[in-house]
Protein backbone atom coordinates (compact mmCIF):
# COMPACT_ATOMS: atom_id res chain seq x y z
CA UNK A 1 0.00 0.00 0.00
CA UNK A 2 3.01 2.05 0.69
CA UNK A 3 4.74 1.68 -2.45
CA UNK A 4 1.45 2.47 -4.54
CA UNK A 5 1.16 5.81 -2.46
CA UNK A 6 4.83 6.76 -3.12
CA UNK A 7 4.27 5.95 -6.93
CA UNK A 8 1.18 8.21 -7.26
CA UNK A 9 3.31 11.01 -5.83
CA UNK A 10 6.13 10.45 -8.31
CA UNK A 11 3.85 10.71 -10.83
CA UNK A 12 2.54 13.72 -9.48
CA UNK A 13 5.95 15.35 -9.58
CA UNK A 14 6.61 14.33 -13.03
CA UNK A 15 3.28 15.41 -14.08
CA UNK A 16 4.39 19.08 -12.72
CA UNK A 17 7.60 18.96 -14.30
CA UNK A 18 6.20 17.55 -17.57
CA UNK A 19 3.61 20.55 -17.76
CA UNK A 20 5.48 23.27 -17.68
CA UNK A 21 7.97 21.88 -20.45
CA UNK A 22 6.05 20.22 -22.81
CA UNK A 23 2.63 21.13 -22.61
CA UNK A 24 -0.79 19.44 -21.54
CA UNK A 25 -0.58 16.60 -24.06
CA UNK A 26 1.55 14.70 -21.26
CA UNK A 27 -0.15 15.85 -18.73
CA UNK A 28 -3.60 14.27 -19.92
CA UNK A 29 -1.41 11.18 -20.54
CA UNK A 30 -0.27 11.15 -16.99
CA UNK A 31 -3.42 11.62 -15.10
CA UNK A 32 -4.68 8.66 -17.00
CA UNK A 33 -1.81 6.74 -15.33
CA UNK A 34 -2.33 8.14 -12.02
CA UNK A 35 -6.45 6.96 -12.12
CA UNK A 36 -4.98 3.62 -12.80
CA UNK A 37 -2.70 3.71 -9.56
CA UNK A 38 -5.64 5.31 -7.70
CA UNK A 39 -7.84 2.15 -9.01
CA UNK A 40 -4.90 -0.08 -7.71
CA UNK A 41 -4.88 1.34 -4.73
CA UNK A 42 -8.56 1.24 -4.08
CA UNK A 43 -8.29 -2.30 -5.09
CA UNK A 44 -6.15 -3.00 -2.99
CA UNK A 45 -7.39 -1.56 -0.20
CA UNK A 46 -11.05 -3.71 -0.48
CA UNK A 47 -8.86 -6.82 -0.66
CA UNK A 48 -7.36 -5.68 2.99
CA UNK A 49 -10.58 -5.42 4.19
CA UNK A 50 -11.97 -8.63 2.76
CA UNK A 51 -9.41 -10.98 4.19
CA UNK A 52 -9.72 -9.12 8.04
CA UNK A 53 -13.40 -9.28 8.31
CA UNK A 54 -14.23 -5.46 6.72
CA UNK A 55 -15.64 -2.47 8.16
CA UNK A 56 -14.05 0.66 9.63
CA UNK A 57 -10.83 1.05 11.75
CA UNK A 58 -7.61 -1.14 11.52
CA UNK A 59 -8.45 -4.94 11.22
CA UNK A 60 -6.74 -7.90 11.96
CA UNK A 61 -6.32 -11.42 10.67
CA UNK A 62 -6.05 -13.11 13.62
CA UNK A 63 -4.36 -16.25 13.49
CA UNK A 64 -1.21 -17.48 14.71
CA UNK A 65 2.09 -17.69 12.34
CA UNK A 66 1.99 -20.69 10.06
CA UNK A 67 3.54 -23.40 12.30
CA UNK A 68 3.06 -22.03 15.49
CA UNK A 69 0.17 -22.07 17.74
CA UNK A 70 -0.96 -20.49 21.75
CA UNK A 71 -0.81 -22.85 24.56
CA UNK A 72 -4.22 -22.54 27.24
CA UNK A 73 -4.09 -23.13 30.59
CA UNK A 74 -5.16 -26.35 30.56
CA UNK A 75 -1.81 -27.41 27.68
CA UNK A 76 0.67 -25.57 29.94
CA UNK A 77 -0.10 -27.34 33.11
CA UNK A 78 0.22 -30.52 30.65
CA UNK A 79 3.38 -28.75 29.29
CA UNK A 80 5.24 -27.94 32.52
CA UNK A 81 4.13 -31.52 34.43
CA UNK A 82 6.49 -32.87 31.54
CA UNK A 83 8.78 -30.19 31.78
CA UNK A 84 9.47 -30.67 35.69
CA UNK A 85 9.92 -34.53 34.82
CA UNK A 86 12.59 -34.02 32.57
CA UNK A 87 14.60 -32.08 34.33
CA UNK A 88 14.31 -33.70 37.73
CA UNK A 89 15.90 -36.32 35.52
CA UNK A 90 18.43 -34.19 34.17
CA UNK A 91 19.80 -33.15 37.44
CA UNK A 92 19.65 -35.97 38.97
CA UNK A 93 22.28 -37.13 36.58
CA UNK A 94 24.27 -34.21 37.67
CA UNK A 95 23.32 -31.72 34.93
CA UNK A 96 24.14 -27.87 35.78
CA UNK A 97 21.43 -25.62 33.36
CA UNK A 98 22.40 -22.71 30.80
CA UNK A 99 21.08 -20.29 27.94
CA UNK A 100 22.01 -18.89 25.10
CA UNK A 101 20.65 -16.39 22.69
CA UNK A 102 17.23 -16.96 20.98
CA UNK A 103 19.71 -15.75 17.42
CA UNK A 104 23.23 -16.39 16.82
CA UNK A 105 25.50 -14.81 14.09
CA UNK A 106 24.19 -16.43 10.69
CA UNK A 107 27.99 -18.05 10.35
CA UNK A 108 27.86 -19.94 13.74
CA UNK A 109 24.96 -22.09 12.51
CA UNK A 110 26.25 -22.04 8.56
CA UNK A 111 27.55 -25.56 7.33
CA UNK A 112 26.51 -27.37 10.41
CA UNK A 113 23.26 -29.28 9.32
CA UNK A 114 23.92 -30.75 6.48
CA UNK A 115 21.00 -30.26 3.99
CA UNK A 116 19.00 -28.99 6.52
CA UNK A 117 20.32 -25.84 6.48
CA UNK A 118 17.70 -24.67 4.03
CA UNK A 119 15.49 -24.40 7.27
CA UNK A 120 17.36 -22.00 8.81
CA UNK A 121 15.56 -18.70 9.98
CA UNK A 122 17.42 -15.95 8.63
CA UNK A 123 16.89 -12.45 9.62
CA UNK A 124 17.55 -9.00 8.06
CA UNK A 125 20.82 -7.28 8.87
CA UNK A 126 20.55 -5.47 11.96
CA UNK A 127 23.53 -2.49 12.38
CA UNK A 128 26.10 -4.91 10.48
CA UNK A 129 25.23 -8.28 12.10
CA UNK A 130 23.89 -10.67 10.00
CA UNK A 131 22.19 -12.63 12.15
CA UNK A 132 19.46 -16.06 12.16
CA UNK A 133 17.76 -18.30 14.29
CA UNK A 134 18.71 -20.86 16.12
CA UNK A 135 18.16 -24.16 14.41
CA UNK A 136 19.30 -26.01 17.38
CA UNK A 137 20.43 -25.70 20.89
CA UNK A 138 23.87 -27.72 20.45
CA UNK A 139 25.54 -25.50 17.57
CA UNK A 140 24.81 -22.74 20.06
CA UNK A 141 26.18 -25.15 22.81
CA UNK A 142 29.66 -25.66 21.20
CA UNK A 143 30.06 -22.05 20.53
CA UNK A 144 29.37 -20.92 24.24
CA UNK A 145 32.41 -23.58 24.75
CA UNK A 146 34.79 -22.26 22.79
CA UNK A 147 34.22 -19.10 23.98
CA UNK A 148 34.45 -19.39 27.13
CA UNK A 149 37.23 -21.50 27.35
CA UNK A 150 35.20 -24.49 29.04
CA UNK A 151 36.55 -27.93 28.76
CA UNK A 152 34.31 -29.73 30.99
CA UNK A 153 30.80 -29.42 31.46
CA UNK A 154 27.39 -31.28 32.11
CA UNK A 155 24.69 -28.99 31.16
CA UNK A 156 21.00 -29.31 30.07
CA UNK A 157 19.40 -26.78 27.98
CA UNK A 158 15.15 -26.27 27.40
CA UNK A 159 14.49 -23.53 24.76
CA UNK A 160 12.52 -22.69 22.08
CA UNK A 161 14.31 -23.62 18.46
CA UNK A 162 13.21 -22.31 15.00
CA UNK A 163 12.75 -24.53 11.96
CA UNK A 164 11.78 -22.95 8.41
CA UNK A 165 9.84 -26.49 7.98
CA UNK A 166 6.89 -27.90 6.33
CA UNK A 167 5.17 -28.18 9.67
CA UNK A 168 2.61 -31.17 10.29
CA UNK A 169 0.76 -29.55 13.80
CA UNK A 170 -1.30 -32.83 14.26
CA UNK A 171 2.25 -35.12 14.67
CA UNK A 172 3.45 -32.14 16.85
CA UNK A 173 5.85 -30.57 13.99
CA UNK A 174 5.88 -27.04 14.41
CA UNK A 175 8.60 -24.20 13.16
CA UNK A 176 8.74 -23.47 16.51
CA UNK A 177 8.76 -25.76 19.18
CA UNK A 178 10.79 -26.18 22.52
CA UNK A 179 14.08 -28.75 22.60
CA UNK A 180 15.28 -30.48 26.01
CA UNK A 181 19.13 -31.00 25.90
CA UNK A 182 21.71 -32.95 27.85
CA UNK A 183 24.77 -33.14 26.78
CA UNK A 184 28.20 -34.29 28.29
CA UNK A 185 31.47 -32.01 26.94
CA UNK A 186 35.11 -33.26 28.29
CA UNK A 187 37.56 -35.65 27.77
CA UNK A 188 36.33 -38.96 29.30
CA UNK A 189 36.77 -42.65 28.73
CA UNK A 190 35.07 -44.57 25.18
CA UNK A 191 31.26 -45.13 25.73
CA UNK A 192 30.89 -44.40 29.56
CA UNK A 193 29.46 -40.54 28.71
CA UNK A 194 27.71 -42.02 25.76
CA UNK A 195 25.99 -44.55 27.54
CA UNK A 196 24.59 -42.57 30.41
CA UNK A 197 22.56 -40.51 27.32
CA UNK A 198 21.11 -43.63 26.76
CA UNK A 199 19.99 -43.97 30.29
CA UNK A 200 18.68 -40.43 30.71
CA UNK A 201 16.49 -41.13 27.46
CA UNK A 202 15.09 -44.39 28.71
CA UNK A 203 14.29 -42.32 32.68
CA UNK A 204 12.70 -39.85 30.27
CA UNK A 205 10.63 -41.92 28.33
CA UNK A 206 9.58 -44.41 30.94
CA UNK A 207 9.07 -41.61 33.69
CA UNK A 208 6.81 -40.01 31.02
CA UNK A 209 4.22 -43.30 30.52
CA UNK A 210 3.69 -42.57 27.17
CA UNK A 211 3.50 -46.04 25.80
CA UNK A 212 6.45 -48.35 24.55
CA UNK A 213 9.94 -47.35 22.95
CA UNK A 214 13.13 -48.21 22.11
CA UNK A 215 16.50 -46.32 21.55
CA UNK A 216 17.98 -47.21 18.07
CA UNK A 217 21.75 -46.82 18.52
CA UNK A 218 24.56 -46.86 15.71
CA UNK A 219 27.57 -45.48 14.85
CA UNK A 220 29.01 -42.64 12.73
CA UNK A 221 32.49 -44.19 11.54
CA UNK A 222 30.41 -47.52 10.90
CA UNK A 223 27.89 -45.68 8.60
CA UNK A 224 31.39 -44.21 6.94
CA UNK A 225 32.62 -47.71 6.45
CA UNK A 226 30.24 -49.09 5.37
CA UNK A 227 29.60 -46.34 2.75
CA UNK A 228 33.11 -47.26 1.78
CA UNK A 229 32.57 -50.77 1.39
CA UNK A 230 29.85 -50.00 -0.93
CA UNK A 231 31.76 -48.32 -3.25
CA UNK A 232 29.91 -44.39 -2.60
CA UNK A 233 32.24 -41.50 -3.16
CA UNK A 234 34.17 -39.82 -0.37
CA UNK A 235 32.55 -36.70 -1.69
CA UNK A 236 29.07 -38.46 -1.31
CA UNK A 237 29.26 -39.95 2.12
CA UNK A 238 27.24 -37.21 3.60
CA UNK A 239 24.75 -36.67 1.27
CA UNK A 240 24.10 -40.55 0.95
CA UNK A 241 24.08 -40.37 4.56
CA UNK A 242 20.85 -37.92 4.32
CA UNK A 243 18.86 -40.28 2.34
CA UNK A 244 19.56 -42.91 4.63
CA UNK A 245 18.38 -40.66 7.03
CA UNK A 246 14.83 -40.90 5.87
CA UNK A 247 14.16 -44.48 6.31
CA UNK A 248 12.19 -43.93 9.26
CA UNK A 249 9.55 -41.80 7.11
CA UNK A 250 9.78 -43.93 3.56
CA UNK A 251 10.07 -47.54 2.49
CA UNK A 252 13.58 -48.38 0.93
CA UNK A 253 12.35 -48.23 -3.05
CA UNK A 254 11.98 -44.57 -2.16
CA UNK A 255 15.35 -43.83 -0.59
CA UNK A 256 17.14 -46.39 -3.33
CA UNK A 257 15.63 -44.04 -5.92
CA UNK A 258 16.90 -40.50 -4.70
CA UNK A 259 20.35 -41.83 -3.97
CA UNK A 260 20.13 -42.91 -7.66
CA UNK A 261 18.08 -40.25 -9.28
CA UNK A 262 19.22 -37.31 -7.19
CA UNK A 263 22.77 -38.66 -5.60
CA UNK A 264 24.03 -39.90 -8.83
CA UNK A 265 24.85 -43.60 -7.15
CA UNK A 266 24.71 -46.09 -9.80
CA UNK A 267 21.66 -49.36 -9.07
CA UNK A 268 24.96 -51.98 -7.51
CA UNK A 269 26.25 -49.45 -4.90
CA UNK A 270 22.61 -48.38 -3.59
CA UNK A 271 21.53 -52.36 -3.99
CA UNK A 272 24.43 -53.09 -1.61
CA UNK A 273 23.87 -50.39 0.51
CA UNK A 274 20.35 -51.53 1.02
CA UNK A 275 21.38 -54.99 1.96
CA UNK A 276 23.14 -53.21 5.70
CA UNK A 277 20.42 -50.54 5.99
CA UNK A 278 17.79 -53.42 6.80
CA UNK A 279 19.84 -55.15 9.42
CA UNK A 280 19.09 -54.68 13.11
CA UNK A 281 19.60 -56.69 16.22
CA UNK A 282 22.08 -56.27 19.67
CA UNK A 283 25.70 -58.19 20.29
CA UNK A 284 25.03 -60.65 17.67
CA UNK A 285 24.68 -58.45 15.31
CA UNK A 286 28.13 -56.58 15.94
CA UNK A 287 29.94 -60.14 16.10
CA UNK A 288 28.37 -60.83 12.75
CA UNK A 289 28.97 -57.67 10.77
CA UNK A 290 32.76 -58.55 12.80
CA UNK A 291 33.24 -61.54 10.17
CA UNK A 292 32.09 -59.70 7.08
CA UNK A 293 35.26 -59.21 4.76
CA UNK A 294 34.16 -56.32 2.79
CA UNK A 295 33.20 -54.29 5.75
CA UNK A 296 36.02 -54.60 8.26
CA UNK A 297 38.48 -53.42 4.78
CA UNK A 298 37.26 -50.48 5.78
CA UNK A 299 39.39 -49.08 8.56
CA UNK A 300 36.56 -46.95 9.84
CA UNK A 301 33.83 -49.40 9.97
CA UNK A 302 36.53 -51.97 12.40
CA UNK A 303 36.17 -49.07 14.43
CA UNK A 304 32.85 -48.18 14.74
CA UNK A 305 31.70 -51.54 15.44
CA UNK A 306 34.46 -51.61 18.24
CA UNK A 307 32.56 -48.96 19.93
CA UNK A 308 29.55 -50.31 19.13
CA UNK A 309 30.21 -53.38 20.66
CA UNK A 310 31.38 -51.54 24.04
CA UNK A 311 28.05 -49.48 23.84
CA UNK A 312 25.88 -52.09 24.10
CA UNK A 313 27.64 -54.11 26.79
CA UNK A 314 27.50 -50.47 28.71
CA UNK A 315 24.06 -50.59 28.22
CA UNK A 316 23.62 -53.85 29.43
CA UNK A 317 25.13 -53.68 32.67
CA UNK A 318 23.06 -50.44 32.89
CA UNK A 319 19.67 -52.86 32.62
CA UNK A 320 18.74 -51.16 29.54
CA UNK A 321 18.75 -54.70 27.29
CA UNK A 322 15.14 -54.42 26.66
CA UNK A 323 15.39 -50.38 25.45
CA UNK A 324 17.83 -50.46 23.11
CA UNK A 325 18.23 -51.92 19.71
CA UNK A 326 21.66 -51.65 17.23
CA UNK A 327 19.82 -50.53 13.85
CA UNK A 328 22.26 -49.84 10.62
CA UNK A 329 19.03 -47.81 9.28
CA UNK A 330 20.22 -45.10 11.62
CA UNK A 331 21.88 -42.26 9.89
CA UNK A 332 20.41 -38.87 11.52
CA UNK A 333 22.02 -36.52 8.28
CA UNK A 334 23.13 -34.11 10.71
CA UNK A 335 27.13 -33.24 9.62
CA UNK A 336 28.71 -32.27 12.70
CA UNK A 337 27.68 -36.09 14.11
CA UNK A 338 31.39 -37.74 14.37
CA UNK A 339 30.70 -40.97 16.48
CA UNK A 340 27.80 -42.78 18.26
CA UNK A 341 24.17 -41.54 16.75
CA UNK A 342 20.71 -42.18 19.18
CA UNK A 343 17.11 -42.26 18.04
CA UNK A 344 13.88 -43.40 20.74
CA UNK A 345 11.13 -44.35 18.55
CA UNK A 346 7.49 -44.84 19.87
CA UNK A 347 6.20 -48.19 18.69
CA UNK A 348 2.59 -49.73 18.60
CA UNK A 349 1.36 -53.38 18.83
CA UNK A 350 3.00 -55.99 16.28
CA UNK A 351 1.81 -55.74 12.61
CA UNK A 352 2.10 -58.37 10.08
CA UNK A 353 4.54 -57.39 7.60
CA UNK A 354 7.19 -57.94 4.98
CA UNK A 355 5.68 -61.02 4.04
CA UNK A 356 4.14 -62.42 7.09
CA UNK A 357 6.93 -61.92 9.59
CA UNK A 358 5.79 -59.46 12.78
CA UNK A 359 7.62 -56.22 13.67
CA UNK A 360 6.82 -53.35 15.89
CA UNK A 361 5.00 -50.77 14.12
CA UNK A 362 6.95 -47.28 14.07
CA UNK A 363 5.00 -43.96 15.85
CA UNK A 364 7.21 -41.08 15.83
CA UNK A 365 10.64 -40.27 16.70
CA UNK A 366 10.41 -38.64 20.04
CA UNK A 367 14.67 -38.20 20.85
CA UNK A 368 17.71 -38.08 19.43
CA UNK A 369 21.12 -37.03 19.81
CA UNK A 370 25.02 -38.59 19.67
CA UNK A 371 28.55 -37.61 19.67
CA UNK A 372 30.33 -34.63 17.99
CA UNK A 373 33.83 -34.40 18.66
CA UNK A 374 34.87 -31.93 16.16
CA UNK A 375 32.04 -29.33 16.23
CA UNK A 376 33.73 -26.96 19.19
CA UNK A 377 37.03 -26.83 17.54
CA UNK A 378 35.24 -25.46 14.53
CA UNK A 379 34.64 -22.28 16.82
CA UNK A 380 37.86 -22.11 18.58
CA UNK A 381 40.57 -19.92 17.28
CA UNK A 382 43.58 -22.38 17.73
CA UNK A 383 41.15 -25.36 16.62
CA UNK A 384 41.37 -26.89 20.46
CA UNK A 385 38.77 -30.09 20.44
CA UNK A 386 36.31 -30.30 23.59
CA UNK A 387 34.25 -33.94 22.94
CA UNK A 388 30.57 -33.61 23.50
CA UNK A 389 27.89 -36.35 23.44
CA UNK A 390 24.14 -35.50 23.89
CA UNK A 391 20.78 -36.15 23.62
CA UNK A 392 17.58 -34.09 22.55
CA UNK A 393 13.69 -35.01 23.97
CA UNK A 394 11.32 -34.07 21.25
CA UNK A 395 8.74 -33.22 23.61
CA UNK A 396 6.44 -31.23 20.94
CA UNK A 397 5.49 -35.07 20.01
CA UNK A 398 5.31 -35.74 23.53
CA UNK A 399 3.11 -33.32 24.06
CA UNK A 400 0.84 -33.96 21.33
CA UNK A 401 0.62 -37.47 22.87
CA UNK A 402 -0.26 -36.58 26.10
CA UNK A 403 -2.84 -34.39 25.04
CA UNK A 404 -4.41 -36.82 23.07
CA UNK A 405 -4.26 -39.44 25.77
CA UNK A 406 -6.03 -36.63 28.49
CA UNK A 407 -8.88 -35.73 25.72
CA UNK A 408 -9.78 -39.15 25.12
CA UNK A 409 -9.91 -39.78 28.86
CA UNK A 410 -11.26 -36.87 29.79
CA UNK A 411 -8.89 -35.92 32.32
CA UNK A 412 -8.68 -32.64 33.73
CA UNK A 413 -5.60 -31.14 35.09
CA UNK A 414 -5.91 -28.33 37.28
CA UNK A 415 -4.05 -25.38 36.43
CA UNK A 416 -2.99 -23.16 39.52
CA UNK A 417 -1.68 -24.17 42.63
CA UNK A 418 -3.99 -22.69 44.96
CA UNK A 419 -4.75 -24.60 47.98
CA UNK A 420 -6.91 -22.51 49.96
CA UNK A 421 -9.79 -20.29 48.86
CA UNK A 422 -10.68 -17.29 51.40
CA UNK A 423 -14.97 -17.30 51.78
CA UNK A 424 -17.37 -14.95 53.21
CA UNK A 425 -20.83 -15.91 54.04
CA UNK A 426 -22.38 -12.94 53.63
CA UNK A 427 -21.79 -9.13 53.30
CA UNK A 428 -19.63 -6.28 55.24
CA UNK A 429 -16.22 -9.63 55.58
CA UNK A 430 -14.30 -8.47 52.37
CA UNK A 431 -11.54 -6.42 55.04
CA UNK A 432 -11.63 -9.79 57.00
CA UNK A 433 -11.19 -12.09 54.22
CA UNK A 434 -7.76 -9.27 53.36
CA UNK A 435 -6.54 -9.81 56.78
CA UNK A 436 -7.11 -13.76 56.40
CA UNK A 437 -5.30 -14.23 53.36
CA UNK A 438 -2.67 -11.61 54.51
CA UNK A 439 -1.73 -13.98 57.07
CA UNK A 440 -1.59 -16.97 54.60
CA UNK A 441 0.55 -15.49 51.65
CA UNK A 442 2.84 -14.51 54.46
CA UNK A 443 2.94 -18.40 56.02
CA UNK A 444 3.99 -19.58 52.66
CA UNK A 445 0.17 -20.71 51.45
CA UNK A 446 -1.02 -20.79 47.74
CA UNK A 447 -4.09 -18.46 48.51
CA UNK A 448 -6.73 -16.60 46.67
CA UNK A 449 -10.17 -14.73 47.34
CA UNK A 450 -13.11 -13.20 45.39
CA UNK A 451 -12.37 -9.83 43.91
CA UNK A 452 -16.34 -8.75 44.92
CA UNK A 453 -16.36 -7.50 47.82
CA UNK A 454 -20.23 -8.98 48.57
CA UNK A 455 -19.82 -12.70 46.30
CA UNK A 456 -22.21 -15.30 46.60
CA UNK A 457 -21.42 -18.07 49.36
CA UNK A 458 -22.55 -20.79 46.62
CA UNK A 459 -20.14 -19.12 43.23
CA UNK A 460 -17.10 -19.01 45.37
CA UNK A 461 -17.41 -22.49 46.47
CA UNK A 462 -18.41 -24.07 42.96
CA UNK A 463 -15.14 -21.88 42.23
CA UNK A 464 -13.19 -23.99 44.50
CA UNK A 465 -14.63 -27.31 42.97
CA UNK A 466 -14.22 -26.27 39.31
CA UNK A 467 -10.05 -25.24 40.13
CA UNK A 468 -9.73 -28.37 42.11
CA UNK A 469 -8.92 -26.02 45.49
CA UNK A 470 -8.40 -28.73 48.26
CA UNK A 471 -9.55 -26.61 51.33
CA UNK A 472 -12.29 -23.46 51.40
CA UNK A 473 -11.53 -20.93 54.65
CA UNK A 474 -15.68 -19.71 55.31
CA UNK A 475 -15.74 -16.50 57.43
CA UNK A 476 -19.09 -15.94 58.93
CA UNK A 477 -19.83 -13.26 61.35
CA UNK A 478 -20.68 -15.47 64.28
CA UNK A 479 -17.93 -17.44 63.98
CA UNK A 480 -15.46 -14.59 63.83
CA UNK A 481 -17.13 -13.21 67.65
CA UNK A 482 -16.19 -16.71 68.60
CA UNK A 483 -12.67 -16.72 67.62
CA UNK A 484 -13.59 -19.77 64.76
CA UNK A 485 -13.39 -19.73 60.91
CA UNK A 486 -15.21 -22.66 59.28
CA UNK A 487 -12.74 -24.86 57.17
CA UNK A 488 -14.29 -27.13 54.74
CA UNK A 489 -12.72 -29.79 52.61
CA UNK A 490 -13.84 -29.46 49.29
CA UNK A 491 -14.35 -32.40 47.47
CA UNK A 492 -15.76 -34.38 50.72
CA UNK A 493 -17.80 -31.04 51.48
CA UNK A 494 -17.22 -31.87 54.93
CA UNK A 495 -16.95 -28.72 57.70
CA UNK A 496 -15.36 -28.37 60.82
CA UNK A 497 -14.62 -25.00 62.86
CA UNK A 498 -10.82 -24.30 63.49
CA UNK A 499 -9.22 -21.72 65.87
CA UNK A 500 -8.63 -18.20 64.05
CA UNK A 501 -5.93 -17.76 65.83
CA UNK A 502 -2.63 -19.27 64.17
CA UNK A 503 -4.72 -20.14 61.28
CA UNK A 504 -1.73 -20.00 58.87
CA UNK A 505 0.04 -23.02 60.78
CA UNK A 506 -2.76 -24.65 61.07
CA UNK A 507 -3.33 -24.92 57.64
CA UNK A 508 -0.11 -25.83 56.77
CA UNK A 509 -0.16 -28.86 59.25
CA UNK A 510 -2.86 -30.32 57.45
CA UNK A 511 -1.75 -29.35 53.67
CA UNK A 512 1.39 -31.19 54.53
CA UNK A 513 -0.87 -34.60 55.73
CA UNK A 514 -2.85 -33.80 52.55
CA UNK A 515 0.25 -33.72 50.20
CA UNK A 516 1.85 -37.03 51.74
CA UNK A 517 -1.09 -38.80 51.46
CA UNK A 518 -2.24 -38.77 55.78
CA UNK A 519 -5.22 -36.40 55.79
Amino acid sequence: MLGVLRMIQKKRHIRAFCTSVVGRSIENQIDVEVAKLLALKAKVAEDEAEATGGGGGQKFLLKTPKGTRDYNPQQMALRQGVLDKIVTVFRKHGAESIDTPVFERKEVLTGKYGEDSKLIYDLKDQGGEILSLRYDLTVPLARYLAMSKISSIKRYHIAKVYRRDNPAMTRGRYREFYQCDFDIAGTYDAMIPDAECVKVVSEILSGLDIGDYVIKLNHRMLLDGMFEACGVPADKFRSICSAVDKLDKSPWAEVKREMMEEKGLDESTADQIGEYVQLAGGLELVEKLEKDPKLTAAKSAVSGLEQMKKLLKYCEVLGLTNEIRFDLSLARGLDYYTGVIYEAVLTAMPEMVNGGEVEPVTLGSVAGGGRYDNLVGMFDPKGKQVPCVGVSIGVERIFSLLEAKQAAEGIKIRTTDVEVFVASAHKGLHEQRLKIITELWDGGIKAEHSYKENPKLLVQLQHCEEAGIPFALILGDSELKRGVVKLREVTSRKEEEISRENIAEELSRRLSLLRNGDF
